[in-house]
This record gives C-alpha cells, structure tokens and sequence, in this order.
C-alpha cells in the first residue's frame, strides 16, 4: 500500500483494507488527521494485517471528523452496510471494512468487566472466557434442603454451626468434606446456600483452574457486605498442577490474608486431595521409638491440614440407603417403601455398586416416573 505522510503504523491499518491492483488519491477534503491537521494524501495498494492496538489507536481520532465532517456523513452512515460491492469508492470501501474488523476484535478480546449485582444474585461461577477471568451469576440453582439430607446428621451438625457462626460475623474455619462418593458433600454446600441466602449468604463457584485467580476473586468482593463461600467442588490436585500453590497459599502462608466475608469449602473424594504412592512410605525413616515421615508425605498433607474442619462422610449400610430412599419417595408424593419397591432399590444399588444418597435419589425418580407412567396408560 502506497501511503505518503503517514507513520508506519497507519500503513500496517490501511493495509488491512487494501485494494489489489488499484491505487487511488484521496484529497484531504475526505480524509484527515485532526492530530496532524490537513495535507495528507492516501494511495492504496496490498500490504499485511494489524494488531488490534494499533487499529483502535489509529481510528479513534477519526470519530469525530466521520460523524461530523458533511462529505464524509454518508460513508459514516453505511457502516452496517456487510459487503463491499464494486460501485462504492475507495473511502466507502475502507470504512465498511473497519467496521467488520472492530466486530471481529470484540469477539476475540477478552470480555469488559461486568460488576455482579449481588442483592439479586444468589451464587456465581469463575469462568475463564477469551483468556479472561470473570464472575458469571448461576441462573438456575439446584435447590435442595437441610432436611432433605439424611443420616449425616453429624456433618451437618458441624457444618451448619461452622456456617452460622461465619454468617454472625463470629470466628469460623475454612472446610473440608472428603469420604466416600455420593453420600452429600456437594448437597450439603447447596443446601447451606438454600438455608441462609436470606441472611446474605452468597456462593462462588470455581474448578481447580480458576484457583490462580484467587487474587482477582478476593478482589472482587473483599469489599461487599454480604458473607461467601468459596466452592470448590470435587476437589484433587498433582503436585505440579498451579492451583495447588495457590490454593495452598491463600489458605495458610500468603502475606495477604483471606477478607472476613470469605471461607473456602471444598469436597473432595481424597483425604488429603493428591494422589498418594506406596513408594512415598519407603521414605520414611525409623529412629528409636519416633517416625520421621518423608518429605514427600509432608508436602501432600500440608494442603488438606490448612482447612480448619475436616468432615468425613462415609457409606452408607443397606438400612441408612433405605431409609434415604423412603424419604425421596415421600418428597416427590408416592406411596411409601413396598417390599416390591424395597428389592427394587437393592437390586438398583447393585448395578451401580453403591449405596449412596445420590444413587437412592436416582432410584427414586426413575421408580416414580415408572409408576405415574404406568399408571396413566
């Protein structure tokens, strides 16, 4: 592209619109730079692209002469114009294209900072989108009850009063709930949310990922009134992985301190959250009547012991898995627990090769649904 007067910058930006096989002489009566004042003349041949930076920075001075200057009104006016078409001049040309290379920087830059409305907004999730993290609101949330959860009445004991304490601004520890699948680690997080939201309890959800942003979400709502917990749901690490320092870090051992309106609860179906070898315990070193455990034990403790509260959930016998089946079928108004349904729900336990609440839970839709269908044929 043949420019004459201008940086080389704006060669790289004219470029981008570039005409093969043309050249042609814009006068200054189309076509200046307010910052420069007139007398710059503009001819058109093939070049390469721009950067986004240089393209916003170089169009900008130009808004106001396009949506001003009465020679240059009619272009400004056909920007939503999609495709350029042999009968438009050059300059027409030219502004059609800039237009449908600003659409394409919107949607690959990163999104702009969208503040949440939390008096409305009950739970939110860290998600990373064009390379950026942001908080994005849960619009439909799995609602679940305290009372819907049964033979753990321990666990909740420990972590209703935890959280309680945490939302009366009294002391309060981040927790920990490891044990066995589906017996109602995630359901009792939701159900605490479900229980106090009305008293600003609010939830923010992030994978272990998102966990190096700790930071920018600490940030976020350091400041606001209402109480959160930090989600993190099934939680298990490698020791190479970045989320593991950070969560670490933040837990116990940063110079920054977590804000008074934040606790983290993770699930987690590993005790100490890492996978553990059998060669680590070859490590270990016996000296008299002390043990002296390897460091490599040391390192993949130091997470899980930086939570204040563990709760440990465990299975389930067949008279508990029952009884959590029972209190399903009553949620979703059927008849109570029949012999007939009771091998039902057994056999159903076997082809999963679990007796957890969340099995029982499945059971009983799949035996209600059944049932109504039936019946209404």
């Amino acid at each position: 592209m043949v420019v004459r007067g201008l940086k080389p910058q704006q060669h790289t930006l004219l470029a981008a619109f570039s005409v093969p096989d043309k050249t042609t002489d814009i006068t200054t009566s189309h076509l200046t730079n307010p910052a420069k004042g007139a007398g710059q003349v503009i001819g058109y041949s093939h070049s390469t692209k721009l950067a986004s930076k240089q393209a916003s920075r170089w169009l900008s001075p130009y808004s106001t002469v396009l949506s001003s200057s009465p020679p240059c009104a009619p272009y400004y006016q056909k920007l939503g114009k999609e495709k350029v078409t042999p009968d438009m001049d050059i300059f027409e040309t030219v502004l059609i294209r800039a237009k449908t290379l600003l659409d394409r920087l919107d949607a690959v830059l990163p999104p702009a900072h969208q503040t949440v409305a939390w008096e409305q907004t009950l739970a939110c999730r860290w998600q990373h989108r064009n390379g950026r993290g942001a908080l994005f609101p849960i619009p439909q949330i799995h609602a679940i009850r305290l009372h819907d959860l049964h033979e753990i009445d321990l666990q909740k004991q420990q972590v209703n009063q935890n959280t309680q304490q945490f939302i009366q601004g009294l002391p309060a520890n981040n927790v920990l709930l490891t044990g066995a699948r589906g017996t109602g680690k995630s359901s009792l997080v939701k159900a605490l949310l479900s229980e106090y939201s009305a008293q600003g309890l609010r939830v923010i959800e992030v994978d272990k990922a998102g966990l190096i942003d700790l930071p920018e979400i600490i940030s976020a709502i350091s400041a606001r009134p209402e109480k959160f917990i930090l989600y993190c749901d099934d939680l298990s690490f490698n020791a190479a992985e970045p989320g593991y320092q950070a969560l670490k870090a933040t837990l116990d051992g940063s110079m920054v301190a977590l804000p008074d309106n934040l606790l983290i609860y993770a699930t987690s179906n590993r005790r100490h959250l890492m996978p553990e070898q059998m060669s680590e315990n070859l490590g270990t070193q016996y000296i008299g009547d002390e043990i002296h455990p390897a460091e490599a034990v040391e390192e993949k403790i130091s997470l899980s012991e930086r939570f204040g509260l563990w709760v440990s959930f465990y299975p389930f016998t067949q008279d508990e898995y029952l009884n959590i089946v029972a209190h399903w079928l009553q949620h979703f108004n059927s008849p109570p627990l029949t012999e007939e349904c009771r091998r039902a729900a057994l056999q159903w336990a076997l082809t999963r090769g679990s007796r957890s609440g969340r099995v029982a839970g499945q059971f009983a839709r799949s035996w209600v649904g059944t049932q109504r269908l039936t019946s209404s044929t």
